[in-house]
């Protein structure tokens, strides 16, 4: 709860640096009635200003506070200046302060002294009122944590994530809803954590770099949107789709805590992530390759080094209640796992495992009715007590696949359900459809496990025996099973009815 609110916070900051401009218009003075309309939505009190000035086309604010507090945390911040300046083109270049600093503290008495800094940064506002375009530059951009007290307790350190090369465009309509378009990149974003347990006097060091960072997002904010009630804020028209990308990972890190220490680095390739939200369904995915870790340690006889050739998660899913079937889906893959041979003769001394990287990959996807709005809290805590969530019309197998120690198992296939017919299969709809999996290298595996003593030979044999009842040899080494459900719900085995 306090990590949500502490992002809200964080999210309603950046509204006031970028979301509060989402109206300008051409000149400065109209620039800035628009801002101090935005800034009701942080309640009354919530922004306060100590002085601003009009003058030739200018105006200039100074002090501005920012301050929100729902009785669990608080958020306080003070921007010295802003600067709104019309440049005779029918654009309006805005200019703030270098540094933002603010405080967040909650109710466990953790408080957190932050900056956002920036060099250079300005943005330029040109359009009309109804479709509003910004050109967006920075030297430099990120936030910096000064200092973090915990129950009087100091954890001395620095910590910054700063971008360098900051440029982009975003564009803005107002209305009823908001809509809000964006595409940023940086060259390169700097990482730097240094800090001291102030207990156990314990230091954690990690730096590094991401390159070629690129954000893009559509976002559609319904203007009535009350940040204290997020639960509604879907039902009002809240959607969110976008992606993050970069071109690589490098970092180092460095962990001293008494007479346990490590150090190593971190690397990557390309990576990216994506999203969809609305009240209707959620999308997200993940994935990056060209993975490298490598960790040094005293309490380690030799270095750890893991590599992957890649990884990613999917997942897609209905949030609203749906009349229809609707999609759903869940993807998983690591690819091509392999670490040194060190960390392998501890498993397999004699060598005689299969050294070959591992892989694993599973693709579902599907169609079903959901009964519950899960953006609903009541709703969804109705669910969460046990009652039925929906109805499962499809389910498809599209990939399985796991690839370690020589052998091999690969699956696809496909089902089926009608949801009248919960009499068949006693309290589940009806399936109908096949699935077929091939194993392959599975008898040496079992033959080599058996040797090293890792398998015992009467568990062996009835892993052979049950392997022989529902699988057909189709090559050497090589077996497959195809389960099928037919209409009668009669379940077979390579077409042998087994139930």
């Amino acid at each position: 709860m306090t990590h949500f609110k502490a992002l809200k916070a964080s999210v309603c900051m950046a509204a006031l640096l970028t979301g509060s401009a989402a109206v300008a218009d051409v000149t400065a003075a109209e620039v800035w009635a628009d801002w101090q309309e935005q800034f009701t939505l942080y309640g009354e009190g919530g922004v306060t200003i100590g002085s601003e000035t009009e003058s030739d086309g200018t105006v200039s604010i100074s002090d501005l506070t920012f301050s929100m507090d729902d009785g669990q945390s608080s958020v306080t911040g003070t921007l010295d200046s802003i600067e709104l300046v019309e440049q005779g083109d029918g654009t309006v270049l805005i200019t703030m302060s270098e540094n933002f600093p603010f405080v967040i503290t909650d109710e466990f008495g953790t408080t957190v002294n932050m900056s956002i800094v920036q060099n250079g940064f300005q943005m330029v506002a040109s359009g009309d009122p109804d479709a509003i375009n910004y050109a967006v530059t920075a030297d430099q951009y990120g936030v910096q944590i000064d200092q973090i007290e915990d129950n009087g307790e100091v954890i001395e350190g620095d910590m910054r994530f700063v971008a360098n090369g900051l440029a982009g465009n975003y564009s803005t309509t107002s209305g009823d809803i908001n809509n809000i378009t964006y595409d940023l990149s940086a060259t390169a974003l700097d990482i730097l954590v240094d800090v001291t347990d102030p207990e156990t006097g314990g230091k954690f060091l990690m730096s590094g770099k991401i390159d070629g960072l690129g954000a893009q997002a559509d976002l559609a904010i319904p203007t009535d949107i009350d940040l204290e009630n997020p639960e509604d804020i879907f039902a009002k028209g809240l959607e969110m789709a976008g992606s993050y990308n970069y071109d690589g990972t490098t970092l180092l890190f460095d962990v001293q805590d008494g007479p346990d220490s490590a150090n190593g680095t971190v690397g990557t390739g390309p990576g990216e992530v994506t999203f969809s939200v609305d009240e209707e369904a959620l999308s997200y995915g993940v994935a990056a390759s060209d993975i490298a870790v490598s960790v040094t340690s005293p309490d380690f006889p030799f270095p750890i080094n893991v590599s992957l050739g890649g990884y990613g998660v999917g997942l897609q899913m209905p949030l609203g209640e749906t009349e229809e079937p609707a999609d759903f889906g869940l993807q998983f893959n690591i690819t091509d796992l392999a670490v040194n041979d060190e960390i392998w003769m501890l498993a397999d001394p004699t060598n005689s495992l299969s050294h070959d990287p591992v892989t694993v990959s599973v693709d579902v996807t599907g169609e079903a009715k959901l009964f519950f709005d899960l953006t609903d809290p009541e709703q969804a805590e109705a669910m969460a007590m046990g009652a039925v969530p929906g109805e499962i019309y499809s389910l498809n197998l599209n990939d399985l696949t796991l690839s370690a120690a020589g052998a091999l198992l690969t699956g696809e296939g496909a089902f089926t359900f009608d949801n009248s017919d919960l009499s068949t299969i006693p309290g589940v709809p009806r399936p109908e459809g096949s699935v077929t999996v091939n194993l392959k290298g599975a008898n040496q595996l079992i033959d080599t496990l058996v040797a090293m003593g890792y398998l015992p030979e009467d568990q062996a044999m009835m892993g052979r025996m049950m392997m022989g009842m529902f699988a057909r040899t189709v090559g050497e080494d090589e077996l497959t099973s195809t389960i099928e459900v037919n209409e009668q719900g009669h379940i077979l085995a390579n077409g042998q009815r087994i139930q």
